[in-house]
């Protein structure tokens, strides 16, 4: 599947403004995290952006969600390992991750909404003027943006081997690289 029909697919199912630019966001980390890490990034992409294709449908039924959204790319044809990580980055269901793409979506996920909240704290409410160590202030403030999994987010050194900082430098830096289809 190419981005635009993925893109195409997302519009049709999420009407939130916000969820669509996180989607995009993780979208771009996963591409950026490919790159870093060896691995497909138009597969590690197509998973990013498509990873909460089910989220509007089941905001009734959270226990569904990633689920419903991996039989929706199953049913559309995505590759298998598309569908596992999206099905396996909602961490309720305790599935295990199974890949470097999985893990990846898993910790980049919750990064997302991590740098999202950051940019709204700063003075210029912009990604531009972030950097690395205000986002890892931020992450080490507990209370602060609390709907961010600290836990999740950290996985990306036993499972990715990035070290927290490099982690947080390129998820930013993706995200940076798209600010204006985030609004930030």
């Amino acid at each position: 599947m190419e981005r635009d029909q993925a893109l195409a697919a997302v519009q049709s199912r999420v009407q939130n403004v916000n969820l669509l630019k996180h989607m995009y966001a993780v979208e771009a980390v996963m591409g950026k995290l490919a790159r870093r890490l060896g691995g497909d990034e138009k597969k590690w992409a197509l998973a990013g952006l498509l990873h909460d294709i089910d989220y509007e449908e089941t905001a009734g039924a959270p226990e569904r969600h990633s689920l419903a959204g991996a039989e929706i790319l199953g049913a559309m044809g995505l590759p298998p390992d598309i569908v596992y990580a999206v099905k396996v980055h909602n961490p309720a269901h305790g599935l295990p991750r199974q890949s470097l793409m999985d893990s990846a979506l898993y910790s980049a996920d919750p990064l997302t909404g991590l740098i999202v909240a950051a940019a709204l704290v700063h003075p210029k409410k912009k990604l531009a003027p972030l950097d690395p160590e205000f986002v890892g202030k931020r992450f080490a403030e507990k209370q602060f943006a609390r709907g961010a999994n600290r836990e999740q987010i950290a996985r990306c050194t036993p499972e990715l081997g990035l070290a927290l900082e490099e982690f947080i430098a390129l998820g930013l830096g993706a995200m940076q690289g798209i600010a204006p289809a985030l609004g930030l």
